[in-house]
């Protein structure tokens, strides 16, 4: 029996609402179980020097965890970026950078910010699809209609792993994490291709058997996700993503 009492291939309650606030071009926030994310995505006229005359956007995250997100006040980094939040801010913007055709932004950047209100748990995988649907809320502003709209798929994130039992189990609350025996994270897409998998061995390694187990566990996560994000973001804007012309 898990710790919340749910089934091995069982989700936390997932919340999904976009329009979380009222200025970034595109916004959500995201409530698995206990964990609070809010994500918002913002438009800026300029690209790094490296496209400049490119004619291609850019898109990178920033990631943080608020003061009061877990029992014990988490310090702002106020001068240097710990290599925590480095890891986890780099792999959102993987992510999205995945479905995301650069060319039909134009010479823009979008700034995905992430901000862990509370934290039981998933946070990178909840960044990543909540994220997701502030990213297809802000592109809908600068969309010229005939066009090739700039997100080409859906994308979603989930943790699985595998407990100190040896049973393997899908979306791990803070207190399986820290007692897992393996714990993994797996980005993937809406036609089911793969972005990322990272998955550790804590305790003692893991099977290949096992790990296909994992993939699936989180296939299953994902593809309800997904469903997710697409009632979040309504008949308006999902018949969006992968559109050209």
């Amino acid at each position: 029996m898990r710790i919340d009492k749910r089934q091995a291939d069982e989700m936390r309650e997932v919340f999904l609402e976009r329009r979380a606030q009222k200025y970034p071009a595109g916004s959500a926030i995201i409530e698995v179980g206990n964990t609070k994310v809010i994500c918002a995505a913002t438009i800026e006229d300029r690209v790094p020097p490296f496209l400049k005359g490119t004619g291609t956007g850019w898109l990178n995250a920033e990631y943080s965890m608020l003061p009061g997100a877990s029992a014990e006040r988490i310090m702002r980094e106020r001068s240097k970026i710990g290599g925590r939040t480095m890891e986890i801010q780099r792999l959102i913007g993987r992510a999205l950078r995945a479905v995301t055709d650069l060319t039909a932004i134009g010479e823009r950047s979008i700034i995905i910010d992430c901000d862990v209100l509370q934290a039981d748990g998933g946070t990178r995988t909840a960044s990543i699809t909540g994220a997701f649907v502030a990213l297809v809320e802000a592109c809908e502003t600068i969309y010229n209609v005939g066009g090739v709209f700039p997100v080409r798929d859906f994308v979603a994130a989930i943790s699985a792993g595998i407990s100190q039992d040896g049973e393997t189990i899908l979306d791990l609350c803070y207190e399986e994490d820290s007692t897992a025996a393996a714990d993994c994270n797996v980005v993937m897409t809406g036609a089911g291709e793969l972005v990322e998998v990272q998955i550790t061995a804590e305790r003692k390694p893991f099977t290949r058997s096992q790990l296909n187990e994992l993939l699936d566990l989180a296939q299953s996560g994902i593809e309800e996700l997904i469903s997710l994000q697409k009632d979040a973001l309504g008949r308006d804007l999902v018949w969006r993503v992968g559109r050209i012309g």
